[in-house]
């Protein structure tokens, strides 16, 4: 093989972390300027003529944030709302995945047809009818009202089921001969094995649900479960012309996801490539 044989994979592995980061150097524009602007003073972030780079650095706007709005309480209704919602989830979809996927019964497929489809109806057009029953069960601003709605999904089905459908049936077959139950299988044996792909479902949930602003929004009417969504919304109609202090608490609300997927980042990698969601 000549040298430019050997080049050729350097070279194209170059030009591919290159241009990786220049996509991450662009999808971190906004980030950047979103800090930068709320750390300027109010005259700076009301000019005609704006500059995101501020003249002098306002630290105190982050004081200022959390005086003129409830914002730790709503970073706390938040944590509630994404972290009830995300174990919920997971929960129902892992043991109605590993029904879809290891238990045989008749309609199976026809039914998890069905459940599917559902993911074609959007959002939107669910909306009317789960805030009716919401509120003829009296949950309107309610705890229950907020989390339960969202307790059910079928993609997280969908994903956990094919990737329980990848684990040998010889690990549940061997646990059957020394006398485990189905669930003595499912919570020692299956859900070890599933770790990295439930993982990966939660955080994709709890990120979702922390942005989540349409729900959040029709069923709170107050701060008692507002959360930080519906709460920087609140933020902007009161205070619309401050725009550092918006932007400040934008990037309050942005830290503690930065965070978590730092923290569950080798778990978030390794899921995608093992459930099939880096495209294998």
């Amino acid at each position: 093989m000549t040298t430019e044989t050997f080049g050729r994979p350097v070279v194209v592995r170059k030009l591919v972390v290159f241009a990786c980061f220049l996509v991450t150097a662009v999808s971190l524009i906004p980030v950047i300027m979103m800090v930068l602007v709320g750390l300027q003073s109010d005259a700076e972030s009301m000019a005609a003529s704006p500059t995101f780079w501020p003249s002098s650095w306002h630290w105190e706007n982050l004081e200022r944030a959390f005086d003129l709005v409830p914002l730790g309480h709503y970073l706390l209704n938040t944590v509630i709302f994404a972290g009830g919602t995300t174990i919920l989830e997971t929960i129902t979809a892992a043991l109605a995945a590993y029904a879809f996927a290891r238990l045989r019964f008749r309609g199976r497929n026809a039914l998890f047809a069905i459940y599917l489809g559902t993911l074609m109806i959007p959002h939107q057009v669910t909306l009317i009818p789960q805030f009716i029953l919401v509120a003829r069960l009296q949950w309107v601003d309610t705890w229950a009202g907020m989390i339960l709605p969202h307790a059910f999904t079928a993609l997280g089905v969908f994903l956990l089921r094919q990737f329980f459908m990848g684990i040998p049936r010889d690990y549940e077959e061997a646990a059957r001969l020394d006398g485990a139950s189905r669930w003595q299988v499912f919570s020692r044996i299956i859900l070890p094995l599933a770790v990295p792909a439930i993982a990966t479902f939660a955080v994709f949930k709890f990120i979702g649900q922390w942005n989540n602003l349409l729900w959040p929004l029709v069923i709170s009417n107050s701060d008692a479960t507002r959360t930080v969504a519906v709460g920087l919304r609140t933020f902007q109609d009161t205070n619309g012309t401050q725009w550092n202090l918006l932007l400040m608490a934008a990037t309050v609300t942005t830290v503690p996801l930065i965070i978590i997927f730092f923290l569950t980042q080798r778990w978030f990698v390794r899921g995608i490539t093992m459930s099939g969601l880096g495209g294998r």
